[in-house]
């Protein structure tokens, strides 16, 4: 293991080729390197053996789905899931000499890889109002201040409790429980940055939130798309699915403005073809679509069809599946025939040859899955979007049946299961009437504040208490300077954590630092050894046991956390509420969301079972909890983005070598960039119309509607292959581009991929200017 960095690494910039094909040996060494620079090799032998095995440790990396038990492999990981496994099993610490040498300030100037790199925070610790410094408190002392500052609030609406994806269910029930007994439904969380768009366009098409596919029809579609999504590093464990689709015949066509490594070829490093031969192609077709043209291409795709069933009625489309399960059929497809190839070819930069080569995959196809994640997401026109790879699903019967459906592929491993618990600021009114059944108390109906208008909310001085339960709130969100400045105006910041990230330089007047246990450490409680429950992206519902000892005996776990604050907070006013008990044994948690969350009957018994529980999908059964009660046809109008002549459309997006904000080290080696993160990847045609040239230091300036200054400084301009007119570059640095008004129609999600920039030229950084 190496110690903690003392200074920022300092690294020039290299460029190589991108790699054609993801994985392989090199996943395994470069997996194997970082997790001995972080931790001892035993600690690394019990995290890696125990991953995402029955009974073990589920990956916090990703949501992707186990293969069934019996099929697991002794390796069930990838090699960014081991990153970060180990990156949390680290034996660095962090300990009260580290906060005496650091003051706030100075941590607010660090990289978001030394911060992570220092290791893992040991004990609570404080701000206290005027100092610049955190300093050691009591676990009591911590909690009574933070009990003391809510129920000083004059209104619960003036706190904020924001959830990250990697909170288990257990606690993120008990959270949203907190809340709500306190009385807010102020419950922002990471998806509403993620996947909100398709939570909204899913409810309203087919009533659920969630996807619709298992990994079994995964291995048994014909056809597969994946849309934007570089499953290669953000979902490495899909390529093993996509790997077993093509053994069985499957056809897949990749939609995105960049030709990343994971949708061109996979190499499995556990089979001998992936060692010492090609592996496996993915991508049979791939559609190098312009930023934000993918809801264009359905609807080509979609008008094509139409007209097939035109020149062959009968044959096409599903009509008995139509007449029986959908709404709308006639005024989608009135619509859908108006729209002009003009427009379509305009938004995609597809050719119409193109697109009819993808209409007669369909046609030959019984049996498609569409898989989406944020290329789709963040967009002003998501919601539409993903309404219209509904309608191209239903248009041939492509739901409800094996092999088919709708495959929206989340990040963190359970933020679709936070959402089942409850924790989402417009939770419908059967689950809050669930919870006054259950205990006693009626919470509050009006909704809540999701990310963004939390941020407008302490912009404007309405927000006075935020608590995050884990997650990097000030680096996840957009507009990062306005984030910032909002965050400080805050009473009162505090942050249930593992490690240390930029939100903990990012304070209000009195800022809380609460570490935690991480989900690999063993969680002890006064009743015994605990265990916690997640959901990932296919809706089934298993256990996850740490295995390590913690990294310091002041560890308290997530759910012990809130127990205790929200009964120093709500004292004698929710005494019905049996926080004590839920601390001791979590099994009495599940029993009380049992009775609360359909599907989850039976909780402690189901659950440890081998694969765990799998939640109903009523689409699958041909029940559609909408509006309408059937799965719903849309007519989906939208406005093309356009740059201007001299500017380009800007992507945000993770490098190889990241977990959702925190980058492990400078490289990204699929892309094959190296030693640094301030890099603008340009098409080479558009850097020459641009008047400027590879390597070239510019400013990247966002260009939006209210004319403010949005400006990230210092990066290298990179040829790469992007679509002509599109740019790339790596968030977090580049969310101070997205404007906080600039969001999706419907969801308010930020549109991190389609950002409108100039590349103005400018002089090489100072070193010590530079955050990256």
């Amino acid at each position: 293991m190496k110690k903690a960095p003392g200074d920022e690494p300092t690294e020039a910039l290299t460029v190589t080729p991108p790699k054609k094909w993801a994985a392989g040996v090199p996943a395994v060494v470069h997996a194997v390197e970082y997790s001995l620079e972080e931790t001892s090799p035993r600690n690394a032998g019990h995290t890696l053996l125990a991953m995402n095995q029955v009974g073990g440790i589920d990956c916090p990396g990703c949501a992707w789905a186990d293969p069934a038990p019996g099929n697991r492999h002794r390796n069930e990981y990838c090699e960014n899931g081991a990153k970060h496994i180990n990156d949390e099993a680290t034996t660095r610490r962090i300990t009260a000499d580290f906060f005496r040498t650091y003051s706030v300030s100075e941590l607010g100037r660090r990289s978001d890889a030394w911060l992570n790199q220092q290791g893992r925070l040991t004990e609570p610790v404080v701000k206290r109002p005027g100092s610049d410094h955190y300093e050691p408190i009591s676990w009591h002392d911590a909690l009574g201040l933070l009990a003391s500052e809510l129920t000083s609030l004059d209104s619960p609406d003036e706190a904020v409790f924001y959830t990250s994806g990697r909170a288990g269910n257990e606690a993120a029930f008990v959270f949203q429980l907190f809340a709500r007994a306190l009385g807010t439904n102020n419950l922002p969380d990471c998806s509403n940055m993620c996947h909100e768009s398709s939570g909204f366009a899913l409810h309203e098409t087919l009533g659920t939130g969630k996807g619709t596919v298992s990994l079994d029809d995964l291995h048994h579609a014909d056809l597969i798309f994946l849309v934007g999504q570089n499953p290669g590093s953000n979902h490495p464990r899909q390529l093993s699915a996509l790997e077993e689709a093509k053994r069985n015949g499957a056809r897949v066509i990749a939609v995105n403005p960049l030709p990343e490594a994971g949708l061109l070829r996979f190499k499995n490093p556990q089979k001998p073809r992936g060692v010492i031969g090609q592996g496996v192609g993915i991508a049979d077709r791939f559609l190098h679509i312009r930023n934000g043209g993918d809801l264009a291409l359905f609807q080509g795709i979609n008008r094509l069809l139409l007209e097939a069933e035109d020149a062959r009625p009968g044959q096409v489309l599903a009509h008995d599946f139509i007449e029986s399960d959908t709404e709308g059929f006639e005024e989608f497809a009135q619509h859908a025939r108006t729209i002009e190839w003009k427009d379509i070819l305009a938004a995609t930069g597809l050719t119409r040859e193109e697109i009819e080569q993808v209409r007669d995959e369909v046609l030959r196809s019984d049996r498609v899955i569409v898989c989406w994640a944020m290329g789709i997401t963040q967009h002003k026109h998501a919601v539409p979007t993903i309404r219209e790879i509904v309608n191209f699903l239903l248009l041939r019967g492509n739901l409800g049946r094996a092999g088919t459906g709708a495959c929206p592929v989340r990040g963190h491993s359970n933020v679709q299961g936070d959402r089942t618990m409850g924790i989402w600021e417009q939770m419908p009114d059967d689950f809050l009437d669930a919870l006054r059944e259950e205990f006693g108390f009626d919470p509050p109906r009006a909704h809540g504040l999701d990310s963004v208008d939390s941020i407008k909310a302490m912009r404007e001085g309405r927000i006075k208490f935020f608590l995050a339960l884990a997650g990097n709130f000030v680096r996840a969100a957009p507009d990062s300077e306005v984030t910032e400045e909002a965050m400080r105006g805050c009473r009162t910041t505090a942050h249930i954590s593992t490690k240390l990230n930029r939100s903990h330089t990012v304070c209000g007047e009195t800022a809380l630092i609460l570490p935690t246990l991480g989900r690999t450490e063993r969680d002890i409680q006064a009743d015994g050894e605990q265990f916690v429950t997640v959901e990932n992206s296919m809706s089934e519902v298993h256990t996850s046991r740490g295995r390590l000892q913690p990294a310091s005996p002041l560890l308290l776990s997530e759910v012990a956390i809130l127990c205790r604050l929200a009964r120093r907070t709500l004292g004698k006013a929710r005494a019905d509420i049996p926080w004590e008990e839920f601390e001791a044994d979590y099994g009495t948690i599940r029993d009380r969301i049992s009775r609360v969350v359909p599907g989850l009957h039976d909780f402690n018994r189901r659950v440890t079972r081998p694969g765990g529980i799998q939640l109903p999908n009523p689409v699958n059964e041909g029940v559609y909890h909408n509006a309408v009660g059937k799965a719903l046809f849309t007519r989906n109008a939208w406005e093309m983005l356009h740059a201007p002549e001299g500017h380009l459309l800007l992507q945000t997006m993770r490098s190889h070598d990241q977990w959702n904000t925190v980058p492990y080290t400078s490289n990204d080696r699929y892309r094959g960039i190296h030693g640094s993160r301030r890099v603008v990847l340009v098409n080479p045609e558009d850097i020459t119309g641009l008047g400027l040239a590879e390597g070239q230091y510019v400013d990247l300036v966002g260009v939006w509607q209210d004319n403010a200054e949005r400006r990230a400084a210092g990066f290298r301009v990179v040829p790469y292959p992007t679509t002509r007119g599109c740019a790339a570059a790596y968030y977090p640095e580049t969310n101070v581009l997205v404007p906080l008004e600039s969001v999706a129609d419907k969801s308010n999600q930020p549109t991190s991929k389609g950002i409108v920039v100039r590349l103005e030229p400018a002089a090489a950084p100072r070193p010590e200017a530079s955050r990256s």
